[in-house]
C-alpha cells in the first residue's frame, strides 16, 4: 500500500512538472531567436549549493542530501552554460516490508551487501534567464549526465508479487538528464544567491527523482573597480557621450539608448544626426535603428527611395522595397475637414474624390486602400479617435462605390486613430498634417499621376496643391487625360 501511494503521487507531479518545464523551455527559445544577444562583460562564475534529493519510494536508497560545485560561462545575456560536479556523501539503504513474516528488510543490504553508500555525478546544464542581471533572475534549466555509485545496485528492484529483484545485473554507472526551474537573487555585481528544483530522469530506467537546490554564486571580475582616469570626464552609461553633453541634449546618462530606438545616444548624435529622444525621428513608422541596421533606409528621410509612400509603409503595408521607387503605390494624401463627430463628406471635396474615382474605373485590374488619420492632442482618447477615422475612410470609400460605380471588393477602408502620424503633434492644436485621408493604389502608377489627374480637374500641378478646398500632396508628375 505504501508503495502504491508513493507512486500515484510521483505519477501526477511528473507529468504536471514535465509539461510546465517543456512549454516554458519552447517558449524562451523562441524569445531567444526573435531578440539577438550579445555576451556579458564578465561571463565566468563559480558557485556550490547543498540540496535535497527525493528518491522515488522504491528505490534502493532513502532521501539524502548533496553538495554540488558548478562553473558557469554567460554565453550570451539569456543563455549560460554549467559543468556540475555532485556528491552525496551517505546514502543509506531504503527499506521494504516482508509481509509474509512481518520483518522490515534493508533494500540496499539485500542488492549489495551494503546498509549504506555513496555517489558522485557530473553533468552539463543549460540555462535560460528571463530577466538576466536585474536583481531577480528566474531561469529554466535543462541538462544530462551521468551518477557513479559506490554499489552495484543502480536500476534493480524489488518485486514484490514475484517477491525478488527485477534485475539482476546492476551497474554502477547511472546516466540521467533533467530539467527544472529555479531563480537567482543578486545582491551586487559579483555575489547572487539561487534555488532551484529539477526532476532527475534516469535513462533506462522508470524512475523520476526530484532535487532541490540552494546556494550561492560568485561572478568573477565583477567587483572589480573601472579603469578610470583621474579627473577624466565621465559616461556613465558607456554610449560615447559624457554625463555633460546628455544634460545638453536632454537624454538619460544612464541608459545608452533614451529612446530605445536600436541606436545609441551617441549614433543618433554624432553620426546619424537623428533625435535621441525620438525613436521615429522621420515619422516613417520605421524606428531608426530599425532603418539603420535592417532596412538601410534613412532614418531622417520618410521616403528614402523618393517614390511618394513612406518607408515604414511600403515594409509594413505594401511590402514593397523602400530602396526602390518604381515599385511604389500610387498615393492621394487628401487633408479633409469633416464636421466634429461626423463622416459626411462636405461637397467642395468631391471634385477631388472625383479625380481618384478617375484613376480606378481606368484601370480595371487595380485596388484601393483608403487609410483615415487624425491628429493628436493633449486630451484626445485614442477609442474615439480610432472608431472615427474608420467612419470617415469608410465615408469616402462608399462614395467612390456609388458615384463611379468601382466594385467595393477592389476597395479596402481602415482607421488608425492618430497612431500614425507623420508629423509632431502640438499638444494643444494637434498638427493638421496628421488629420488627413490617404488613398493607395495598386496597379495603377505606371501609367497614371494624381498630379495630373488633379490638372485635368483644372488645378495646376504641384507637389502639393489645393483643389475643391482639399488639400493634396501628391507622389508623381506625369501627365494624365481627363477621363469624361
Amino acid at each position: 500500500m505504501e508503495a502504491v501511494a508513493i507512486m500515484n503521487r510521483w505519477s501526477l507531479s511528473k507529468v504536471v512538472f514535465s509539461l510546465a518545464v517543456a512549454g516554458s523551455l519552447l517558449v524562451g527559445r523562441m524569445q531567444a531567436f526573435a531578440e539577438p544577444e550579445t555576451g556579458t562583460e564578465h561571463p565566468w562564475s563559480i558557485g556550490g549549493t547543498f540540496g535535497w534529493k527525493d528518491f522515488e519510494g522504491e528505490e534502493a536508497v532513502q532521501d539524502s542530501g548533496n553538495l554540488t560545485l558548478h562553473v558557469s560561462y554567460d554565453y550570451s545575456e539569456r543563455w549560460t552554460f554549467e559543468g556540475v560536479l555532485q556528491y552525496f556523501p551517505s546514502l543509506k539503504g531504503n527499506t521494504r516490508t516482508d509481509w509474509n513474516n512481518g520483518l522490515v528488510i534493508n533494500r540496499l543490504e539485500e542488492m549489495t551487501g551494503a546498509k549504506s553508500t555513496s555517489a558522485a555525478g557530473i553533468s552539463i546544464e543549460c540555462l535560460y534567464h528571463l530577466t538576466r542581471w536585474k536583481r531577480i533572475d528566474p531561469y529554466f534549466v535543462i541538462g544530462g549526465g551521468m551518477m557513479v555509485y559506490g554499489q552495484s545496485f543502480v536500476g534493480r528492484k524489488f518485486d514484490n508479487a514475484a517477491n525478488k529483484l527485477t534485475d539482476d545485473s546492476g551497474r554502477k554507472l547511472d546516466p540521467t538528464l533533467n530539467a527544472g526551474l529555479g531563480v537567482m537573487y543578486h545582491f551586487n555585481d559579483s555575489w547572487a544567491v539561487r534555488a532551484d528544483a529539477r526532476m532527475f530522469f534516469a535513462v533506462g530506467g522508470v524512475q523520476a527523482n526530484s532535487l532541490f537546490n540552494i546556494g550561492v554564486e560568485y561572478t568573477l571580475g565583477a567587483g572589480v573597480p573601472p579603469d578610470l582616469v583621474l579627473g577624466g570626464p565621465v559616461d556613465s552609461d558607456g554610449d560615447g557621450l559624457t554625463d555633460a553633453e546628455e544634460a545638453v541634449y536632454r537624454t538619460d546618462p544612464q541608459n545608452p539608448d533614451t529612446d530605445s530606438d536600436g541606436l545609441n545616444d551617441y549614433d543618433e548624435v554624432k553620426v546619424y544626426d537623428t533625435d535621441p529622444l525620438n525613436p521615429d525621428t522621420d515619422y516613417d513608422m520605421l524606428k531608426d535603428g530599425e532603418e539603420v541596421h535592417h532596412y538601410k533606409t534613412n532614418p531622417k528621410l520618410a521616403d528614402t527611395d523618393k517614390g511618394g509612400v513612406s518607408d515604414g509603409h511600403e515594409v509594413l503595408e505594401d511590402h514593397t522595397n523602400p530602396l526602390d521607387g518604381t515599385d511604389d503605390l500610387l498615393l492621394y494624401s487628401l487633408n479633409m475637414e469633416f464636421d466634429t463627430d461626423k463622416a459626411d463628406i462636405k461637397p467642395q471635396y468631391k471634385p477631388t474624390l472625383d479625380v481618384i474615382g478617375k484613376v480606378i474605373v481606368r484601370h480595371p485590374g487595380s485596388t484601393c486602400v483608403i487609410e483615415g488619420h487624425a491628429d493628436k492632442r493633449k486630451r484626445s482618447a485614442a477609442v474615439y479617435n480610432q472608431g472615427l477615422s474608420e467612419r470617415r475612410a469608410k465615408a469616402i470609400l462608399e462614395y467612390l462605390g456609388s458615384t463611379w460605380k468601382i466594385d467595393r471588393k477592389r476597395m479596402v477602408s481602415k482607421g488608425y486613430g492618430f497612431s500614425r502620424p507623420v508629423a509632431p503633434n502640438d499638444p494643444v492644436n494637434g498638427n493638421v498634417k496628421n488629420r488627413r485621408v490617404d488613398i493607395y493604389i495598386e496597379g495603377a502608377k505606371d501609367a497614371e499621376s494624381p498630379a495630373a489627374g488633379l490638372e485635368a480637374a483644372g488645378t495646376i500641378p504641384a507637389t502639393e496643391e489645393s483643389v475643391g478646398g482639399v488639400k493634396v500632396e501628391t507622389n508623381s508628375s506625369a501627365v494624365e487625360p481627363d477621363v469624361k
